[in-house]
C-alpha cells in the first residue's frame, strides 16, 4: 500500500494546526501540488506568515525539513502520473501465479483499501456532499471519465430515483456546450477524475465555480487537479491486484452516500420513488 498523499494529510490536520500554520496549509491546498515546489520565502509571503512558520508547518507534517517535504512531493507526482502500462511494467507479482494466492492478495488489498478510504474520509466533506445533493433547489450534473463515467451514471441513476433535476454531461460537443453554458449558482457539478487526469474535468470544475456553482470531486488519493476548484473532495484508495487502479472503494463511498441521501430526503424520496414506479407501469417500462 502506498502512503496517503500529502494533501490528504494536510486536510486531516487542519483542525489541530495553529492559525498561522493553517494559512500555510490553505496556500498549499489552493494550488496543490505546484505550490509545494515554491521557495519557503514565496509560500510565507503568499500566506502572510514568517518563513519559520512554513518550516514549522512541514515539521508538523512529519518531515525533517523543507527539502524532505519537496522530495516526498516529487515521489507522489511520479505515482500520480503512472499509467496502467507503467504499473504493469513495474508489477512485482506479489501473489505469484497461484489462483489461491491471487484471491488472498486481492482480499488483503481490497479490505485494507476499503477500511482506509471509509475511516479516513473527512466527515465534513461527506456531510458537505450530502447537504448539496439533498438540497431540492440544486440541479445536479454528473461528469465522468474514461472508466469513471460508469460510476457517474451509477450515482446519477440512484439520484434520479430519489429527487428531481439530475442530468449527465452529454457526449456530443454541441449538447455538451449547450448544457455547460447553462451552469449557474443553483448548479452542483459532480466530477469523477482519476489518474491519468483529464484536462476537461479541470476546465468544467473551473467553469462551474466561475458561474457561482458548487463542485464535488470524486478522485483518487493523488487528487485530481479539479480539486483546486472543489467545495467537496471525496478521495479514495485505488490499490488493486492488477495494473488498473481499483474503483471498489469509490463504489463503497457512493453507496454509503446513497444510504445517507435516502435518510436525508426522507418522505420526499419515498414519494418520488412511488411516482417513478407508477409512471413506469403506465408506460410499460417496469
Amino acid at each position: 500500500m502506498v502512503p496517503s498523499p500529502i494533501a490528504d494529510d494536510i486536510r486531516r490536520k487542519l483542525g489541530i494546526l495553529a492559525p498561522a500554520e493553517r494559512k500555510v496549509a490553505r496556500v498549499l491546498l489552493a494550488s496543490y501540488p505546484s505550490a509545494g515546489f515554491e521557495t519557503v520565502a514565496t509560500i510565507a509571503e503568499r500566506a502572510g506568515v514568517s518563513a519559520p512558520t512554513v518550516l514549522r508547518f512541514v515539521t508538523r507534517l512529519g518531515y525533517t525539513g523543507f527539502p524532505d517535504f519537496q522530495a516526498a512531493l516529487r515521489k507522489e507526482l511520479d505515482e500520480r502520473s503512472a499509467s496502467p502500462l507503467s504499473l504493469y511494467e513495474t508489477a512485482d507479482g506479489a501473489y505469484g501465479h497461484s489462483t489461491d494466492g491471487l484471491v488472498a492478495h486481492s482480499n488483503a488489498l481490497f479490505t485494507q483499501a476499503l477500511t482506509q478510504t471509509l475511516t479516513g474520509m473527512p466527515r465534513h466533506d461527506f456531510a458537505g456532499a450530502l447537504t448539496l445533493m439533498s438540497d431540492p433547489r440544486r440541479r445536479i450534473t454528473l461528469v465522468g471519465g474514461r472508466f469513471t463515467h460508469l460510476l457517474a451514471r451509477y450515482l446519477g441513476l440512484h439520484l434520479m430515483q430519489l429527487r428531481d433535476d439530475i442530468r449527465f454531461l452529454p457526449d456530443r460537443k454541441v449538447e455538451r456546450t449547450a448544457l455547460l453554458a447553462t451552469l449557474s449558482k443553483r448548479d452542483v457539478v459532480v466530477v469523477f477524475d482519476y489518474r491519468r487526469y483529464e484536462n476537461d474535468k479541470l476546465a468544467i470544475a473551473q467553469l462551474a465555480k466561475d458561474n457561482g456553482g458548487k463542485v464535488i470531486v470524486f478522485t483518487d488519493m493523488w487528487l485530481s487537479p479539479a480539486t483546486t476548484h472543489a467545495d467537496v473532495v471525496l478521495s479514495h484508495r485505488g490499490d488493486a491486484p492488477s495494473p488498473y487502479d481499483s474503483l471498489v472503494p469509490t463504489l463503497a463511498v457512493i453507496e454509503t452516500l446513497v444510504a445517507a441521501l435516502v435518510t436525508s430526503l426522507g418522505d420526499g424520496a419515498h414519494q418520488h420513488m412511488k411516482r417513478g414506479e407508477e409512471t413506469a407501469r403506465r408506460v410499460d417500462l417496469v
